[in-house]
């Protein structure tokens, strides 16, 4: 054990900030840190904007779903997978890139190089004493989105994080036994999975009647299940392609 690892093993979602905002060097060093994130072939496909315009977080936390937390924090920040910028240097070098970035692999190379990132600021992030949550609901409303923070073709916002001096502590979480997610050699049996689905049923359940003081009781494949029993956000591959993305 090392504090980096204490750090990592503390993680849990901060969805209550005190009204400080960051230091512009803490901020600079976060970006610093995201950047330094292994990144596919050196292409470096994630950028990363701060919003800080009270307006902008406002509208970013309706569009996310009215959670208050995307406008009331330290700093907001949204990763964007962005092909823009190759767009703009191969047209420095008369080079013909379209087929590439609009490929599949090109999307999860976009998509993986920003989480990457993102997880690098959010350990550095809580390694200084701040608290992070990551927002997955500016997908809601994409356009919008991208719209509001002046996106052109060939850049995808992917996800927020919000980041600031903790006003709360929330429980930790129990994760998946570890024997449910890592398999040795080759991938373990269904009968195997379902016996270790079933253990942890009974520990979120556990975990959430606590928590909540009954008023929530179910566990993990309850609400897991229940949540993907109907498809969300369908206009996604839509809008995807629109933005010159995932068409191959």
């Amino acid at each position: 054990m090392n504090e980096i690892i204490e750090t990592i093993l503390a993680h849990r979602s901060i969805r209550k900030f005190k009204n400080t905002p960051l230091d512009e060097k803490i901020v600079e060093t976060l970006v610093q840190c995201a950047q330094a994130a292994s990144t596919s072939s050196y292409q470096q496909v994630c950028t990363i904007i701060g919003v800080e315009d009270r307006e902008k977080k406002e509208k970013l936390a309706e569009l996310a779903g009215n959670q208050s937390y995307v406008a009331d924090n330290g700093y907001f920040f949204v990763f964007c997978m962005d092909y823009n910028r190759h767009k703009i240097a191969a047209d420095m070098k008369t080079i013909n890139i379209d087929e590439t970035i609009q490929s599949t692999e090109a999307f999860i190379v976009g998509t993986v190089d920003a989480a990457l990132a993102a997880q690098n600021l959010s350990v550095a992030a809580e390694s200084l004493g701040l608290g992070i949550v990551y927002i997955g609901g500016i997908r809601n409303r994409l356009q919008e989105v991208s719209e509001l923070l002046g996106c052109p073709d060939h850049v995808l916002p992917l996800f927020g994080v919000a980041v600031g001096y903790p006003d709360a502590e929330p429980g930790k979480k129990p994760r998946l036994p570890i024997q449910a997610v890592f398999h040795k050699n080759q991938y373990q049996s269904s009968k195997e999975t379902e016996a270790l689905l079933d253990q942890y049923e009974k520990e979120t359940a556990e975990y959430y009647t606590e928590r909540t003081g009954g008023k929530r009781t179910e566990g993990w494949v309850t609400q897991i299940t229940s949540s993907m029993a109907t498809p969300k956000r369908t206009y996604m591959k839509d809008f995807v392609q629109s933005k010159g993305l995932n068409k191959l």
